[in-house]
């Protein structure tokens, strides 16, 4: 998509759909915003959370980065993209529900199982680590000579598990979730079929989601 694609695409957005979605502007606009649902997904530009849950504007506060990955909570004077986001959905705008949702073919998971040279990834090579739990847990877990599809799929659902994992470690959240005011959520979207799945913790499996309630 070029740049004259997209402009041509607002035109076509302030036309019909801001329309369609004035009033909501209005009022979210006039009252703020009051998302329920912090979505955590990838900067993967096949995923569009709002696209693929069918949201309306106002309905998601939506967090995207390389490899929908969770840092740890480190309470130092650096900077802290999704951390700051974790913070203000939980502590300000008191969102009920997180949900960190991993995909198929993710280009991250896929990194970590290749060698980086390329000198001018120092950032990227250095966020990827947030990922070697994942890959360490399915390296022990799985035979050698399991398929590489086959291991990069378990390690994308695994590393969404680990990431669930580190949002505990953030106080507010932490507390929320303890409180039963919060509730923390894996899915797993698949580019191919469209198909998402959710983590029943119950059965220890990811299960798909239609037909059930989560």
């Amino acid at each position: 998509m070029k740049i004259a694609d997209l402009i041509s695409g607002y035109e076509k957005f302030k036309d019909t759909k801001f329309k369609k979605y004035e009033n909501k502007f209005l009022d979210l606009v006039k009252n703020g915003q009051n998302p329920k649902v912090l979505f955590i997904a990838c900067s993967d530009s096949r995923i569009d959370p709002s696209l693929i849950m069918n949201s309306s504007p106002g309905d998601l506060f939506v967090l995207r980065n390389i490899g929908n990955f969770v840092p740890p909570f480190a309470p130092d004077n650096d900077y802290h993209a999704t951390a700051a986001g974790i913070e203000y959905a939980t502590s300000v705008l008191g969102v009920t529900d997180i949900i960190i949702c991993g995909h198929s073919h993710c280009g991250a998971i896929e990194a970590m199982y290749t060698k980086i040279t390329d000198i001018n990834l120092i950032h990227v090579k250095k966020w990827l680590e947030l990922g070697l739990d994942a890959k360490n847990y399915v390296t022990h877990k799985l035979s050698h000579d399991v398929s590489m599809e086959e291991r990069l799929e378990l390690t994308e659902k695994i590393s969404v598990l680990f990431q669930s994992r580190n949002l505990l470690s953030y106080p507010d959240v932490e507390r929320r979730v303890h409180a039963g005011e919060l509730f923390i959520r894996s899915w797993y979207y698949h580019l191919d079929t469209g198909e998402l799945e959710y983590f029943n913790t119950d059965t220890g499996e990811y299960e798909p989601m239609l037909g059930t309630e989560n």
